[in-house]
């Protein structure tokens, strides 16, 4: 038996399988993450200071740009019951308020004796401007069931 067979999927990843999901930003966003992190810098609020800036406008805060990664390991690609072990990101663009942002991960390697994964992991602007890139490595907690959550 696999490492993987206890997984929701019931099978391991392969290598070059990938996903994808996309989300537009909204200042709610910005909003729910500075409730949740205190993170309130004026590039994120102050529209007149943020279009005085090298930004030009209001930004969304880091972790609002990678959250979308953290859906995508946890609801597609590896799947439920997944979890970071690491992430090595580097954020080349601001992401702005009103972009679509897609998230997309893809599966470098896999374990066959322990769940997990080595992921590219990139996130880019309804431009295709890469916003985000790196790498991330995931494991995949076993589950004997699973329901979703809304």
């Amino acid at each position: 038996m696999s490492a993987w067979d206890m997984s929701i999927k019931g099978k391991a990843p392969y290598v070059g399988e990938a996903a994808e999901m996309s989300s537009l930003v909204t200042m709610q966003h910005v909003d729910l993450f500075t409730k949740i992190t205190g993170d309130k810098n004026p590039l994120h609020y102050d529209e007149e200071l943020a279009k005085e800036s090298i930004f030009g406008g209001l930004i969304v805060q880091g972790g609002v740009t990678s959250g979308i990664l953290n859906a995508l390991v946890a609801e597609m690609l590896p799947g439920p019951g997944t979890v970071f072990l690491g992430v090595e990101w580097k954020f080349s663009k601001a992401v702005y308020v009103g972009d679509e942002i897609t998230g997309r991960v893809e599966v470098l390697s896999v374990r066959n004796d322990k769940p997990i994964c080595e992921l590219r992991t990139t996130v880019c602007n309804q431009h295709g401007d890469i916003c985000l890139s790196g790498t991330a490595s995931t494991f995949t907690v076993p589950l004997k069931s699973y329901q979703t959550v809304s």
